[in-house]
């Protein structure tokens, strides 16, 4: 019975002299409590050194995935062919099937046999006495360094921290070149006020402090690789008249000093921020497509890292940097935010205020997807990104030009899309509205006589065609009321007159 040991230098093959002990699992450990006990146990039959840290690698990582290496291969071949009946201990079950199946040698895996692993691991050095405990160390800090690597993939281009840390940098960086332009411009001010609101560029605004120093200078300073021909005619006929305190040259060397510093800061932002577009692009392409550089950056570094980033579901990514906003909604019971950095994309940006949210929401269904395929995609391209980004320009175009509505019936029936048509806020001019006099209808004893002479033989022939005249019908009317008041009263019972008794004196 053979016994398989796997080292950083090599293959080790040892031969169990006594079996019976194999079984005695709990007591195995007491016959390696010395060199000498140990060799009598077990006996080196072969050692198959590796060549270098190469082949050393292709070994260590086809034992992790179960499968037999070449060198293993070859050595175990030698082995059995004069010894066809022994069986192979392993510490490795796939590693064991392996052998079986391809070599058709018997391999035992069982807790003796881990037991066993124990103790030859535990007196390798006078086991293996041919090897120095110094190179044996090296060795195996060596594969465990390529071992780590290999499994990690390592790849310079797809390290996000060094986005996160660009991001950070050029958010400090924004930071601190505004509150340096904002002292440039306040102390500047004080000796020629009127050049801040002639030039709004804050570069440009530098680079002539720098170029002409104090306003005296203006008139004969060309200005013409600086600013455009009308505002620097606007420049030279405002230091003229210019309402500035006097400095010395002392005073304007400090400030330019400071617009050095200015330029300096905005150069290396500038050479920042095409390093970042490029590792964005190496790293997270169709992310980059998608939402852009800085954006992207930005969703990076509040995740963390791309993968974290990979993990957020959508609705994540759309609220990801509104989390103070998020949590108040929760705790006062209002709507929660749309959008968070995700607002700053290019897309969103284009769509009017009441399609934000709705395009906020599509576009982080699409960046979440290719978050996905940027971390955990073998191929970096950004067909994917591009191939969204058409797709999110047309759905915007549709949700500006008119209201998506579905058809109702089934489900594969197409939406049916109408033109928007805002409602006119201007009021026509109607002429009939001009007459406020309002049409009463006029009573019979309002009518004029002349106008009941005309009337009268009119309505004489339609009433003796059809019936009584309106006269006839009012006296009917009278004599029936009359009639009626008689009939109560003779209803009603005479009322007695009660006088009382006068009662007699009692004188």
């Amino acid at each position: 019975m053979f016994v398989l040991y796997e080292t950083p230098a090599g293959y080790a093959i040892f031969k169990l002299l006594d079996e019976k002990k194999l079984a005695e699992v709990d007591n195995l450990y007491l016959e390696f409590q010395t060199p000498e006990k140990a060799n009598k146990l077990l006996k080196l039959k072969h050692f198959e050194k590796f060549n270098d840290t190469t082949e050393a690698l292709a070994a260590a990582t086809a034992a992790v995935e179960g499968k037999m290496s070449k060198p293993l291969k070859k050595t175990l071949k030698k082995l059995f062919a004069k010894e066809v009946q022994s069986s192979l201990l392993v510490a490795d079950a796939k590693l064991g099937n392996a052998i079986k199946d391809k070599l058709a040698v018997p391999c035992v895996y069982n807790t003796g046999v881990q037991e066993l692993m124990r103790c030859i691991r535990q007196q390798a050095d006078s086991l293996l006495s041919g090897l120095p405990k110094r190179e044996m160390t090296a060795m195996a800090l060596g594969l465990a360094h390529s071992l780590s690597r290999y499994k990690l993939k390592f790849s310079p281009d797809k390290i996000d921290t060094m986005i996160v840390q660009a991001q950070c940098l050029l958010d400090d960086l924004d930071k601190e070149l505004n509150n340096y332009m904002m002292r440039a411009r306040e102390w500047y001010g004080w000796h020629f006020p009127e050049l801040g609101k002639l030039i709004t560029d804050n570069v440009a605004f530098v680079k002539t402090i720098k170029l002409v120093g104090t306003r005296e200078n203006m008139a004969l300073a060309d200005l013409s690789d600086i600013l455009p021909e009308e505002v620097e005619e606007k420049v030279k006929e405002a230091a003229e008249i210019s309402m500035g305190t006097e400095i010395s040259e002392e005073d304007i060397m400090n400030i330019q000093c400071l617009c050095d510093e200015i330029l300096s800061i905005d150069e290396y932002r500038t050479h920042l921020y095409d390093y970042l577009k490029t590792r964005m692009m190496a790293m997270a392409p169709n992310l980059t497509v998608l939402v852009g550089e800085t954006v992207g950056a930005r969703l990076i570094a509040h995740a963390g890292s791309l993968i974290n980033l990979a993990k957020h579901p959508s609705s994540t990514v759309q609220i990801l940097g509104a989390e103070k906003a998020l949590f108040r909604a929760l705790k006062t019971k209002k709507d929660t935010p749309k959008y968070g950095i995700i607002f700053h994309a290019q897309l969103i940006g284009q769509a009017s205020l009441k399609n934000k949210g709705k395009m906020s929401r599509s576009l982080a269904a699409k960046a979440s997807l290719a978050t996905r395929v940027d971390a955990f995609g073998e191929e970096a391209s950004c067909e994917l990104g591009a191939t969204h980004k058409v797709k999110l320009e047309g759905r915007l175009r549709l949700l500006e030009e008119g209201n998506l509505r579905k058809l109702s019936g089934t489900g594969k029936a197409k939406a049916k899309f109408e033109k928007y048509q805002a409602k006119s806020e201007v009021f026509t001019y109607q002429p009939e509205a001009d007459n406020t006099l309002s049409v009463k209808k006029r009573k019979h004893s309002e009518i004029s006589p002349v106008e009941t002479q005309v009337e009268e033989p009119e309505a004489d022939d339609a009433n003796n065609e059809t019936g009584p005249s309106v006269s006839e019908k009012k006296k009917k009317k009278k004599k029936k009321n009359k009639n009626k008041d008689q009939e109560q009263q003779q209803a009603e019972p005479a009322k007695k007159k009660f006088k009382p008794k006068k009662e007699p004196d009692s004188d």
